[in-house]
C-alpha cells in the first residue's frame, strides 16, 4: 500500500491494547503513516471510542474514508466482558476503587440468567458520571473527579442480545449486542442493581462493529511492522 492509498482512504481494523486511549491509538497510527510515506498531513480518525481499560476493535479511517466515520459509528456493536457482582465503584469499572459492597447470598445462576431479560430491547440508560460526554462545555469525568454533583439525563439505547457465557463465583462473563451509545459500564452497574446487589465491570472487549470483526484486525505493533521502512 502507498501513501496515496492512505490519502485516498483506508479502513483499518485495529485491536486496541489495554491502557491505551482511542486518541493515543489514532495519533500513533497517524504519526507512523506520515513517517513511513513522508506525508506532511493526513486525516485519521476512529469510529467509536473505547475506554482505556477496554481492549478490542477500533475502526480507524484514513484520508477520504474519514467521511464514513459517522456511518460506522451508528452500526450495531458486540462486546464481551466480565461483571463482578456484590460491589460497586464510582466509575462503574476498575478506574476507581470499590466504594460499596452488597449482599450476594440470594443470587443464583438461574436468577442471573433470568435478570438479563430485563435489559433486552429498547431501554433507558444513564451514562456513567465518569464518561467523556459533555455538559455545559465540560466532560462529565471532569465534574466527577472534582467531586461535583451533576444531573445526567437518561438516553434510549437498544440491547439486541445479552447472554451470560460463564459464571465463576461473583465473576460473570457475558456477551452483549447493542446499539450506538450503549455504555457497558452502566449495564454492569444496572445489572447488579437489578439483582438487588451491586455490580461493576472488570473487563471489556469490543469484538464487532457492524460487519467488522476484531479477528480480522491487527495489533498496533503488527500494523507498524507492515509499513515500509525508511532507508
Amino acid at each position: 500500500m502507498t501513501g496515496d492509498d492512505y490519502q485516498a482512504g483506508q479502513v483499518l481494523l485495529i485491536d486496541k491494547p489495554l491502557n491505551w486511549t482511542s486518541f493515543q491509538a489514532v495519533n500513533k497510527l497517524r504519526w507512523e503513516i506520515r513517517q513511513a510515506f513522508n506525508i506532511k498531513k493526513i486525516k485519521v480518525g476512529h469510529a467509536g471510542t473505547l475506554d482505556p481499560l477496554a481492549t478490542g476493535l477500533l475502526v480507524i479511517c484514513t484520508g477520504k474514508m474519514t467521511k464514513q466515520i459517522n456511518t460506522f459509528q451508528g452500526q450495531i456493536k458486540e462486546y464481551t466482558g466480565t461483571i463482578v457482582l456484590g460491589s460497586t465503584t464510582p466509575s462503574y469499572d476498575l478506574e476507581t476503587e470499590i466504594n460499596q459492597t452488597f449482599e450476594t447470598s440470594h443470587i443464583t445462576e438461574a436468577l442471573i440468567n433470568e435478570t438479563t431479560q430485563q435489559f433486552i430491547g429498547e431501554i433507558d440508560q444513564f451514562p456513567p458520571v465518569f464518561s467523556a460526554l459533555k455538559k455545559e462545555g465540560k466532560r462529565l469525568y471532569e465534574y466527577a473527579r472534582a467531586g461535583e454533583e451533576v444531573e445526567i439525563k437518561s438516553r434510549k439505547i437498544t440491547i439486541q442480545d445479552f447472554k451470560i457465557t460463564k459464571i465463576d463465583g461473583l465473576n460473570i462473563d457475558f456477551k452483549v449486542v447493542c446499539s450506538k451509545g450503549t455504555y457497558i459500564r452502566s449495564l454492569a452497574h444496572d445489572f447488579g442493581k437489578a439483582l438487588q446487589s451491586g455490580g461493576h465491570l472488570s473487563a471489556l472487549r469490543r469484538t464487532k462493529i457492524g460487519d467488522f470483526d476484531v479477528n480480522d484486525g491487527l495489533t498496533i505493533e503488527d500494523f507498524i511492522k507492515n509499513l515500509p521502512k525508511k532507508d
